[in-house]
Parts: structure tokens; C-alpha cells; sequence
């Protein structure tokens, strides 16, 4: 019997449905009075590949819907915002034509397309994480050839291409950098653009940067130099490391930290750098084993609490905000499943489970290092115009919502502080760590919290296997509810509820639909509420039984 494993969370009270003989039983303890730190939304982070999809029909909706399902305002990442082009997405690219040069080597700056992007975040109250990168054509020091046509089941490295070169007059690429920021202090506003984060490139340690480490620091210092000239009190951070946990990386992160404290900036001569925050990646490891995907989560949590530690190392950076700048199970948004096998999962409750089981331990190892941990991109979006349920990494396909879309909906729900629990069939973090959850048995957690006139739980049956497994009978008990009634509704993604992917194949899987089919798509994709009602409360405590079928995840709200 696996020893109970204390954690925080919040209210728990289980959604009731008839027992059933074949089900393992399983116990969740909560305290509402036991608090053991704010509800972070630290989830409340999204990125990807192509900007352009930002101000296309099915990216708009999208942001809307992302932003509608948090009470506090989006944190939104991506790639290419100084890329040259004629802002035509495609998959792994994307370009906004920002900077070029006229023919006596004269800047020319556009800002009409990085407009665009940022007007649809804003507008919807949501911030960027702004990244600058990657090298305009007229900059870069290896400019031929600059534009790609990656595919899936391409090489990755087709993708590099001129843009991740080095700048061959950094004076210019500050420049570029300080106008940028200035014609964004003035479109929005100085308080505006002193809440967004700034960063500079992606994994400058693999492919994305073709020039020297000390290169990509010069770099780093003329941006940093450009951003503050414009607005002093902007907040930049890096480096958004690859592989977080290797050797490598680690000595690319402590060099870039040694060289923000302590180096020469290359831009102004004086002594460090510009850092005010510290952002990595970290990414799962999904393989295809006996015709089934099998999950890996230990590699993802590996990453984070590396990046946790080593940043809690030096007595200048451990008090520094953390951002996961990409938190996923693997590392290829655009590569579907025809070509990827092992990303089967994408579609259903496979990633909404792991979601929600993930997440919870990434608070668990923020409070075993006290780190300053502000939040987690989920590099998933959308692929706009592409086939229905192809398996790439997003919240939605074509304008409908995907069940792990619904997660992040019920952690909208959650706000105040976590509150201790006790789950007799929820994994160690040491053991995830070793191994991820590969045990006979499927982890069985759940993150709570805990608000003044409310409390929200979410509960989840995860395996690493993505295979069916027994149903399970979840008792949950909750303690010192503050209230002698309340109001009790349950959410629940699994086969039949919150879950496009089903419907979609119990259609027959059309890749052209009808509008009516499209429409009850629609409504499938979207969190389904399964019991609403007032409940007494006795002694300042519940009981109430859940039955979980494997992957399935379920949100309990209380009110008062």
C-alpha cells in the first residue's frame, strides 16, 4: 500500500454515482483550515509556434474562450514576432515583416502586423509574453535561405533557416528592439506594457540559435539595452533553456545567470545584465510501446525542478519570478499523430488527465523548493484549417474545443489558497520523478482551494498508459466546511462528458461536417456541468463518493 502522501489542495467533495463491484477503492482526506499557499494561476499561460493564427477566425475565437475562462488576465507566448515575410501562417512559421532596410541599408520599420497580434491580446485584456526574436532577413548574419516549408514528418531541422542567426550590426538590432518598445508604450500605453514580460530567442542551446554562447549573450545585452532605453521599468528575463535537466543546459543557465550578476555587458560596459525573471522549458517524453502510447512525465517534472533549484542557487536570482516558458508532455506542437505516432494522446482524456495530474505537481515542487513560481506555458493553440482531430498539440480543432481545454476551464474556478489533502492512491513526487506512473495501480489525486465564499477541488484518475483500466470508487471526506449549507456542482470531462473527440468518432469522424454537426460538436466541446444542488452540511463536514473512469478528471464546486 503506497504510504499517504500529504499535499496541498482544496475543498473535496465527490460527485455520487452508483458503486460498482470492479471498482478499487480510493480515499481523499481535505482540511479547510490547513492553507498552504495562494492558488497561484500559475496555468493561466498559453504559447505557440505561428503568430499569425492570432488574428485568424479560429485563433480569435479561441483567445476569447481562453481568456473568458480566467479571472485573471492571459499570459500569451510566441514565436516569430520579428520574423521577415508576408504574414501567411504556416506550420513552425510565421512572420511579420517588421523590420527591413531600404536600399542604402536605412531602417524601415512596420509594425502593422505585430499591431495585430498584440491588439487581439490586449483588447481581450490578455498580456503578451513578448519574445524578441527571431532575426529579420535584413539583420541576420547567414540570411540564405530564410523562409521554410516544413511539414510534418519533415526533418526539424528544416525549420532553421536564416532567422536564427546572429545580428550583423547589433547597433541596429537595439535599435529595432527600442523602437519596437516605444511604438508599444505609445499604442497601449506605459502601465500596460510595464505588466508584460519580455524575453529574448528559444532555446538558444539547440537548434534556434546558429551563432556562439557568448554571441547569444552580446546579443541578449544590445535587446536588453534597447527594451530599458525605451521604457525603463520594462521586466526581461531568460533564457528559456531546452532540456532543462542536461548537463548542458544547465551550464548555458548558469553561465547566462553568472553573466547577468557579474559579466561585462557588451552593450554598455558596465557590470551584469537586465534579469527579472528566469524562464526554461521543460517537455515529457511519449513513446509508442505494444500498439499503446505511454506517457512520460517524470523527464517534464525533471526539467522543472532543475530549473527550480538552480535558480534558488544564487542568493540574486532565488526571490526572481519562474516561468516555464514551454510546459508539455513532449516537444513538437505541429507533429500529428499521422506522422507521430506516439501523440495519439492529444485528442482526449489521455492529455486533459495528464494536464491536470501535471500541474498539480508542479505547485508540489514549487513549495519542496520555495521557489518564486509565476507560471507555466502550455505551448498549445490552434492549426488553423487543417484536419479534424489530426493530432497536433492544441486546445481546439477548427473552432471546437478539445477536452484538455476544459481543464484549464476548471482551474478558472480556483482561486484563494491550496488546502491540504490526503490521498491514499495519489503518487509520491519522489516517484514520479524516478519512474512517472507506471504502477499497477492509477494516481489518483487532486488539487483544491480555497476562497472566503467558496472552495473547488479537481480530482483525477491518471495512468501513463493509454489504455482502459478499472473504474474507480473515489470517497472523499472534506473537513471544517465554514458553512451549514452550500451550494454543490460537479464538473467532468471523461468518455461521454466535456469530450468533442468522441462525439466527433461516434459521428464516423467526418473531415468535412455539416453545420449541424459542427454545432453539436461545438456543445460537446465545452465543460459540461453534471449536477448542480444545495446540500446540508453536518458537523462541519462531508462525505461523497465519486465513480472515475480512467483519464477522467472532475471539478467539485463548492458555494456558501
Amino acid at each position: 500500500m503506497r504510504k499517504l502522501l500529504k499535499y496541498s489542495l482544496s475543498a473535496i467533495i465527490l460527485y455520487f454515482f452508483a458503486p460498482s463491484i470492479y471498482a478499487q477503492s480510493a480515499k481523499i482526506q481535505v482540511d479547510l483550515t490547513k492553507e498552504i499557499a495562494p492558488m497561484k494561476p500559475v496555468w493561466a499561460w498559453f504559447g505557440y509556434d505561428e503568430p499569425n493564427y492570432t488574428y485568424m477566425k479560429d485563433g480569435k475565437k479561441l483567445l476569447s474562450e481562453i481568456a473568458a475562462l480566467s479571472p485573471v488576465p492571459v499570459y500569451v507566448r510566441t514565436h516569430s514576432l520579428l520574423v521577415s515575410g508576408d504574414g501567411v501562417a504556416a506550420l513552425k512559421w510565421g512572420s511579420t515583416n517588421a523590420y527591413t532596410e531600404d536600399s542604402n541599408g536605412n531602417p524601415i520599420y512596420n509594425w502593422k502586423i505585430i499591431d495585430s497580434i498584440f491588439d487581439n491580446y490586449v483588447s481581450r485584456g490578455m498580456k503578451p509574453l513578448a519574445q524578441i526574436g527571431f532575426m529579420p532577413e535584413a539583420l541576420s548574419t547567414n540570411p540564405t535561405p530564410y523562409r521554410h516549408y516544413w511539414k510534418p514528418g519533415d526533418p526539424y531541422t528544416d525549420i532553421i533557416t536564416g532567422w536564427a542567426y546572429p545580428p550583423k550590426d547589433y547597433d541596429k538590432w537595439r535599435n529595432l528592439v527600442y523602437e519596437w518598445v516605444k511604438h508599444s508604450v505609445e499604442r497601449y500605453g506605459q502601465k500596460q506594457v510595464e505588466s508584460w514580460y519580455w524575453e529574448v530567442w528559444n532555446e538558444p542551446n539547440g537548434h534556434y540559435w546558429k551563432g556562439t554562447r557568448e554571441e547569444f549573450f552580446k546579443m541578449y545585452d544590445y535587446a536588453a539595452d534597447g527594451l530599458k532605453k525605451a521604457l525603463p521599468t520594462a521586466k526581461i528575463g531568460g533564457i528559456n533553456i531546452a532540456g532543462t535537466r542536461g548537463k548542458g543546459a544547465q551550464e548555458w543557465t548558469n553561465d547566462f545567470i553568472k553573466h547577468c550578476i557579474n559579466g561585462v555587458n557588451y552593450a554598455t560596459g558596465k557590470k551584469g545584465a537586465p534579469m527579472e525573471a528566469i524562464l526554461f522549458h521543460a517537455k515529457g517524453w511519449p513513446k509508442l510501446v505494444d500498439g499503446a502510447v505511454r506517457m512520460d512525465m517524470a523527464p517534464q517534472l525533471n526539467d522543472i525542478e532543475t530549473g527550480f533549484k538552480l535558480t534558488m542557487s544564487y542568493p540574486e536570482t532565488r526571490e526572481l519570478p519562474i516561468i516555464i516558458g514551454e510546459s508539455d508532455p513532449e516537444g513538437c506542437a505541429a507533429c500529428g499523430m499521422a506522422t507521430n505516432p506516439e501523440n495519439a494522446y492529444r485528442n482526449g482524456t489521455m492529455y486533459s488527465s495528464y494536464t491536470a495530474a501535471s500541474f498539480a505537481r508542479k505547485y508540489i515542487l514549487a513549495d519542496q523548493t520555495k521557489a518564486n513560481f509565476l507560471g507555466a506555458v502550455s505551448w498549445s493553440f490552434e492549426f488553423e484549417n487543417q484536419p479534424w482531430f489530426y493530432g497536433f498539440r492544441d486546445l481546439a480543432t477548427n473552432g471546437v474545443d478539445k477536452p484538455v481545454l476544459n481543464v484549464f476551464r476548471m482551474f478558472g474556478m480556483m482561486s484563494g489558497k491550496r488546502v491540504n489533502v490526503i490521498s491514499n492512491r495519489m503518487y509520491a513526487i519522489e516517484e514520479i520523478l524516478k519512474s512517472s506512473v507506471r504502477g499497477s495501480q492509477s494516481d489518483i489525486g487532486a488539487l483544491a482551494s480555497k476562497d472566503l465564499k467558496s472552495a473547488a477541488v479537481m480530482v483525477w484518475n491518471y495512468h501513463d498508459v493509454d489504455k482502459t483500466g478499472p473504474t474507480e470508487i473515489v470517497n472523499v471526506f472534506i473537513e471544517n466546511i465554514p458553512a451549514r449549507k452550500v451550494n454543490l456542482s460537479i464538473y467532468l470531462i471523461d468518455k461521454d462528458n466535456s469530450n468533442s473527440y468522441e462525439v466527433w468518432k461516434n459521428m464516423g469522424s467526418p473531415q468535412n461536417p455539416t453545420k449541424q454537426q459542427i454545432d453539436v460538436l461545438e456543445k460537446s466541446g465545452k465543460l459540461k456541468c453534471i449536477s448542480t444542488r444545495k446540500i446540508k452540511v453536518t458537523a462541519a463536514k462531508i462525505e461523497v463518493p465519486l465513480k472515475m473512469e480512467r483519464q477522467a478528471v472532475a471539478l467539485i464546486k463548492l458555494d456558501w
